[in-house]
């Protein structure tokens, strides 16, 4: 009793005993009530080392109701068409006799038809082979951490997050040491102390004048004599 497998509506595989050597009756095996519509799609031929050659073919139906589509990836020819509901592969040999078709045997000729598919181990041995284009620029051209000076890649001007540049004092006394401190701190005092004196000077200037005193009797005096003559 051949192996034939069942490829159903979300795509999962599952391998199904099938009694018969014709396929009048594989539509069933889909749950299909009815064989219209449902037929064979295309075929792929697989042979391989010592292995005798197989050819796999698809039944399926390719019109349908909407939400009814079959989710598995099929491999070219078909890869592109859209199918409904199960579909079924059975595998023939030379004689074209049905013969088993397990799901592992399945994923090798599908992974052919495919192509291959490279994994990352297939690639580990070439990218160890592979040279690093940077091995051959000058550290002179490199920043500290090993990039390539290009223009976008900017160095710290101090690893400690501080610009040597920045020597004025700060209002809020953020990024100064202790040295900077007392130095600001000097020369605020000496700046307040020489606006005080100003400010004294000043003072006094307005003392003197407001110590002034002002003869008013011998202005009236005058302004008297003036008007009896």
């Amino acid at each position: 009793m051949p192996l034939v497998i069942i490829v159903e509506k979300n795509g999962d595989l599952r391998a199904q005993d099938y009694k018969s050597n014709k396929t009048d009756e594989l539509y069933k095996k889909c749950y299909f009530k009815k064989a219209e519509g449902f037929g064979k799609v295309t075929e792929w031929t697989y042979s391989k080392n010592s292995e005798s050659m197989l050819t796999v073919e698809l039944w399926a139906r390719n019109d349908g109701q909407a939400n009814q589509e079959n989710k598995y990836d099929f491999p070219p020819p078909v890869d592109s068409e859209l199918f409904f509901g199960n579909c079924a592969l059975l595998a023939r040999d030379s004689s074209m006799n049905i013969v088993d078709l397990t799901i592992e045997k399945w994923n090798k000729i599908y992974e052919h038809l495919f192509g291959g598919f490279e994994t990352l181990a297939d690639n580990e041995d070439e990218d160890d082979e592979e040279e690093d284009e940077l091995d051959n620029v000058p550290s002179s051209m490199k920043t500290k951490d090993g990039y390539l000076k290009d223009g976008f890649i900017v160095e710290d001007v101090l690893e400690d997050g501080v610009d040597s540049d920045d020597d004025e004092c700060e209002d809020d006394g953020e990024n100064v040491d202790s040295d900077d401190d007392d130095e600001c701190r000097e020369q605020c005092e000496t700046t307040t102390t020489d606006d005080d004196d100003e400010d004294d000077g000043d003072n006094d200037d307005s003392s003197e004048l407001a110590s002034e005193e002002y003869d008013y009797s011998e202005s009236e005096s005058e302004t008297s004599d003036a008007n009896d003559s």
